[in-house]
């Protein structure tokens, strides 16, 4: 069987526990405050900013018998270098605080996915790491684009807000093309059970993450200064 197959076989459960996120059930039906679109951004600086960092970990630590992977790795960084920037301008579009958000501490469940894909990489088998991407852009093939559309209507927020969403809508379904060009050279059973096991784990971390935002709106509220009343 080939490996994205198998993938979209053996994480259906964990993808439904992604899905299933109130944050993320709220975007899709329209019902989302401009807090809670900005901490996501947020979120999402935090894990895209580590991308290039984590694929050239990924090249470093490839084994000879995947060479192959070296091109495949380098068009990668090519297109992911500087997403992090259309993140932070999509918060300034927002109504945010980029520089604030640039900052910021990320939330313990993104850091905690950050976490495992560099342990994936460095501790275990780096071709693990392909279940990280078999997430996150699959995520981003299914969701973005429609969500992108559901809070740009709720919130009346303008289209230089939406570049992280829509640009991932779009080259993501590309990527996804890449990805499964690259699995299906995958043919040891490690490899493949490397790559699983990364996406179950990523598929609950990042499910974690998109729980926690609505908490992380909330303590930031808390801790914002008092205004003082005239």
């Amino acid at each position: 069987m080939h490996l994205y197959e198998q993938l979209q076989r053996d994480t259906v459960a964990d993808r439904k526990y992604l899905l299933a996120a109130p944050a993320i059930r709220r975007a899709l039906a329209g019902d989302i405050t401009r807090e809670l679109y900005v901490e996501f951004l947020t979120q999402a600086y935090h894990h895209v900013r580590h991308t290039v960092p984590l694929m050239m970990a990924v090249g470093a630590r490839i084994p000879a018998r995947h060479a192959w992977l070296q091109e495949s790795i380098l068009h990668y960084l090519d297109e992911e270098r500087g997403h992090e920037q259309w993140i932070l301008n999509d918060i300034d579009h927002a109504g945010g605080d980029r520089a604030a958000a640039a900052a910021s501490q990320p939330s313990l469940a993104t850091e905690c996915m950050v976490a495992y894909a560099y342990d994936t990489i460095q501790r275990r088998n780096p071709l693990g790491f392909f279940g990280m991407v078999f997430v996150l852009e699959g995520t981003s093939v299914a969701l973005a684009l429609n969500a992108a559309d559901r809070i740009k209507s709720t919130l009346q927020l303008p289209t230089q807000a939406f570049s992280y969403l829509r640009s991932h809508g779009e080259l993501d379904q590309e990527h996804v093309g890449d990805l499964k060009s690259i699995l299906g050279r995958l043919t040891d059973a490690a490899d493949r059970e490397a790559v699983i096991r990364c996406a179950k784990g990523v598929f609950w971390l990042y499910g974690n993450m998109f729980r926690g935002l609505e908490a992380d709106v909330a303590a930031k509220r808390d801790a914002a200064p008092a205004r003082l009343s005239a």
